[in-house]
């Protein structure tokens, strides 16, 4: 069913997925109904930790992260675009930190979903 919702970006979907269990091991999966407006989303967790959120959409899919202070200075030094960059930087500040989404539709954006989960788990 998810393969036919996301459509062409099934394949950008399970490429992030063989990423992640080869470099962080086993994660946790739940799916969670989040009402009429959010919908289902697929939270991903490194044991306890909260790694992001997973929203499918027609043909894309949406990811979404909170960065604490420290993984937002690491996402400000590193090689992401700037559009990311100005997009965190100018997030709402919440308790838990700041909000990034980022919507994936083409192979270019795997590369930057793989490196903000790197900056997540060592941060």
């Amino acid at each position: 069913m998810l393969s036919e919702v996301l459509g062409n970006t099934y394949k950008l979907w399970q490429e992030i997925q063989k990423h992640l269990r080869s470099e962080y091991g086993d994660l946790v999966e739940e799916w969670k109904y989040y009402g009429q407006k959010s919908g289902w989303l697929k939270k991903t967790l490194k044991k306890k930790r909260n790694l992001f959120f997973f929203t499918p959409f027609k043909n894309y899919f949406r990811i979404t992260f909170v960065f604490g202070a420290r993984a937002v200075a690491e996402v400000e030094k590193s090689d992401l675009p700037e559009s990311i960059k100005e997009t965190l930087k100018n997030a709402r500040k919440y308790a838990e930190g700041r909000g990034l989404s980022i919507e994936v539709k083409f192979p270019e954006d795997v590369q930057n979903i793989i490196k903000l989960v790197a900056i997540k788990v060592n941060n």
